[in-house]
């Protein structure tokens, strides 16, 4: 499929002219984007292949096996944030595309096994997107949850102590520091997670 057939195939076939594309994102990416929340997803180095127009929509995929994990709608360009997936602050570069979350289920993703991928950007037919997206199901009820981060550090001052805490923030990251969760008023709840996941803290459990 050309460059130009898959633009057409993309935009076709929909009253608005809104095309419908879907993006796989590499393995190290989709961790990235579980591990800190961003508005937007920025994928670069995509000049050579067929790009999504202002406003498509788009699915966001995981492959080995296809997953969809989010949907959202190409935008404007702004900053690059991909020199550091975890905390990027870089100029935005050529061949930048920029998509706006409109829907995220990195937590649960769901199969995506009939879809035939055929590179880093495939269009899709806008029945195809549709029937993606329809197996999310209604977004999730939002609430309050409570969430911390404790650490015991030595310093002279209150304010060191600050300094250093967020120093080790900024240093260790999602990686490798626990979160502790719980919904709002059930904080015997509570759960720790690292690396965007569920982690036990009990060693006596581990025993």
């Amino acid at each position: 499929m050309t460059t130009e057939t898959a633009h057409r195939a993309g935009a076709a076939g929909n009253a608005d002219g809104v095309g419908a594309w879907a993006v796989l994102l590499p393995a190290e990416r989709y961790e990235a984007e579980r591990l800190v929340h961003h508005d937007t997803l920025e994928l670069t180095g995509l000049t050579d292949v067929a790009r999504p127009g202002l406003g498509d929509q788009v699915a966001v995929l995981v492959d080995a096996p296809p997953r969809l994990v989010a949907l959202g709608r190409v935008s404007t360009p702004g900053r690059r944030h991909r020199e550091d997936p975890d905390d990027p602050q870089s100029p935005t570069e050529p061949g930048t595309l920029v998509v706006a979350y409109t829907r995220r289920a990195f937590d649960e993703p769901v199969p995506a096994d009939l879809l035939a991928l055929d590179g880093p950007v495939t269009a899709l037919e806008p029945a195809a997107f549709r029937a993606l997206a329809d197996q999310l199901g209604p977004p999730p009820v939002r609430r309050t949850w409570l969430v911390s981060l404790d650490l015991p550090i030595e310093a002279a001052t209150p304010a060191e102590a600050v300094r250093l805490f967020w120093s080790y923030v900024q240093e260790l990251g999602p990686r490798e520091l626990p979160a502790f969760v719980s919904p709002a008023g059930d904080e015997l709840a509570m759960q720790a997670f690292v690396l965007g996941e569920q982690a036990n803290q009990d060693p006596e459990e581990d025993d």
